[in-house]
């Protein structure tokens, strides 16, 4: 076996072999492959690696340090000639067990580390392989590290019968005592997953990536196709499947796998506040918090929101170019193909924001997007509700109307954020939840009930922006905030203007005179003290003119994260609590 440890001027060089790709059938030698970051040059054809070749292309050079090198095979049914194939597994492999464990850095960042190598015994997990998790997830968590496990398996160990099952709890115990911990879980699922470990460690990640064409699963495909007949879909089981049906949040390719570790690390840690370059605030300062009160934003308390007199009315915008538009107009301002979508904020404001999907049940739904990003340095998670601009794009975001999935892969968001201890910003724009047969059947008023529940609780701060439609309780789903914002042609009611005639009026066409007298504009909101801040718009904000807008909100988001930063779990929970008591 190659030292890929030793220092790289004392390594030998590996002999050239030939490799014949079980995709395509092109014949490449091993050095091809090896640039091809173990890939065939041909077809892209992931080969498998081995688990210390996966640590040597992660680390950096030289911090590689093993935990549990050598654990005594056991036998604990007495399986006839058991312990014979171990000890053929481990010439073969020259490894101890089906899974290597340690601490390694990456770009100076340290964590613990465990890859699982399917050459031994298809990484089937046994009572050393359960053991050996479950002292790197403790020792973790002792040390206080993040955790990394590269999964592959094809299930149990059959020769350790119901010792083999036990490992699923004790594996799924040892990660929730990381949890307690404080320290994040990234689990990578390389082909195959399957079976006891897809069901326990591997599926337990705070976030879960996986390589391109995995197969990852709990049965597999011919077991599940012999057992009830019929075809199955296509790409059945890989991880682009997986993460469609919400169970992944990203694949990542092997080239860009290494980066993308250290800027999720890197956002778990206190690293992450030294992030260089992160953002375009550094250059807003007081002078930015001086143009945006110049240009008519409200910097009254909450408790003064809602007053009418002209001295609070002059603070919080006096005249604007929303006084002099009808609440119809605004309506369709707020819905214009041409309007600035969460994408286009999230680029402006959050450029090194990590997109993560699925709700961990069912799917991933478009039109909500969430991941993780930095703002000034500070770690924060960003969710989006995201509209189309043609009509292929609005079939992929469901014209920006939220399924159950939705609001549950939101709430996982920020329950994740809670427990990292990130700050939420939600980007509202929404003409309310689905309402589809498919929504009800799985729960769309409880998915939301839930998100207003939880969000009422969370202990960390909480601040939505309103940047088109917020229409009904779908928008309230992601806008139950410690403070809400809204731009200034941006609109927010109980639900559309056509909705609210038909039901009042029993006639959809006065859907102008019902935007009047709804008062849904921000002039109104912000009057009746549902909104704290009115960002302007000098014309109606497009990609091509968001800059006029984010330059507005950087400083104003930096005063926001700086005052309820300062506030104890109890104490956001209080003011939110206070919030929305008062209505």
């Amino acid at each position: 076996m190659i030292n890929f440890f030793r220092k790289k001027e004392e390594r030998q060089p590996q002999p050239i072999r030939t490799w014949k790709c079980k995709k395509c059938g092109a014949v490449v030698n091993n050095i091809e492959v090896r640039e091809n970051h173990y890939a065939c040059p041909h077809c892209g054809a992931y080969v498998r690696i081995h688990a210390y070749r996966r640590i040597w292309l992660l680390a950096d050079e030289g911090s590689f340090e093993e935990w549990d090198p050598v654990m005594e095979a056991v036998n604990p049914l007495n399986f006839p000639q058991y312990e014979l194939k171990i000890w053929e597994a481990q010439q073969s492999t020259e490894l101890n067990e089906a899974i290597v464990t340690g601490k390694i850095t990456m770009d100076g960042i340290p964590c613990a580390i465990g890859v699982c190598d399917a050459r031994f015994l298809m990484s089937s997990m046994g009572h050393d392989m359960g053991e050996k998790i479950a002292r790197l997830a403790e020792r973790a968590a002792r040390e206080k590290l993040p955790l990394i496990i590269f999964a592959a398996s094809g299930g149990a160990r059959m020769q350790e019968g119901i010792i083999s099952l036990m490992q699923m709890a004790k594996t799924s115990e040892a990660l929730e005592t990381l949890k307690e911990s404080g320290q994040l879980f990234i689990s990578v699922l390389t082909d195959p997953t399957y079976g006891g470990v897809t069901a326990s460690f591997a599926t337990l990640g705070d976030i879960i990536l996986a390589e391109p064409g995995a197969m990852i699963g709990f049965t597999g495909a011919r077991v599940i196709q012999q057992t009830i007949g019929g075809k199955l879909p296509p790409d059945f089981q890989r991880a682009e499947y997986q993460m469609e049906h919400g169970m992944i949040d990203a694949i990542v390719s092997r080239e860009d796998l290494r980066d993308t570790l250290i800027h999720l690390l890197r956002l778990h840690t206190e690293s992450a506040q030294t992030i260089p370059g992160v953002h375009p605030a550094e250059k807003a300062g007081a002078s930015g918090t001086a143009a945006a009160s110049a240009a008519g934003l409200n910097f009254a308390k909450l408790s003064d929101a809602g007053s009418s007199s002209e001295a609070e009315k002059a603070e919080s915008g006096g005249k604007s170019t929303r006084d002099s538009l009808s609440a119809w107009e605004h309506v369709k301002i707020s819905r214009a193909k041409d309007r600035a979508h969460a994408q286009d904020y999230i680029d402006a404001l959050f450029p090194d924001f990590f997109e993560l999907h699925g709700d961990r049940f069912y799917g991933d739904d478009g039109a909500v997007i969430g991941g993780i990003a930095t703002f000034q340095g500070t770690p924060v998670t960003v969710i989006g509700v995201q509209k189309g601009r043609n009509l292929a794009e609005n079939r992929v975001r469901n014209f920006g109307m939220p399924n159950p999935e939705g609001y549950r892969k939101a709430l996982r968001l920020i329950k994740e954020a809670e427990r990292f201890h990130r700050p939420v910003i939600t980007l509202v724009d929404t003409p309310g939840a689905y309402p589809g047969v498919g929504a009800e059947e799985r729960g769309q008023g409880l998915a939301i009930a839930q998100n207003l529940q939880q969000l009422s609780a969370l202990e960390v701060p909480i601040l939505a922006v309103i940047i088109g439609e917020g229409s009904s309780g779908g928008a309230l789903g992601l806008a139950t905030a410690n403070e809400v914002w809204m731009l200034e042609n941006a609109v927010y009611s109980i639900l559309s203007p056509e909705g609210f005639a038909s039901i009042l009026y029993r006639d959809a066409k006065k859907h102008e005179f019902a935007a009047e007298e709804m008062k849904m504009t921000s002039s109104d909101l912000l009057r009746l003290g549902v909104v704290e801040r009115v960002i302007p718009e000098k014309e109606p904000v497009t990609p091509g003119n968001l800059s006029e807008v984010t330059d507005l909100m950087v400083p104003l988001i930096g005063d926001f994260l700086s005052r309820y930063g300062s506030m104890t779990g109890k104490e956001l929970r209080a003011q939110r609590y206070e919030r929305f008591r008062r209505f």
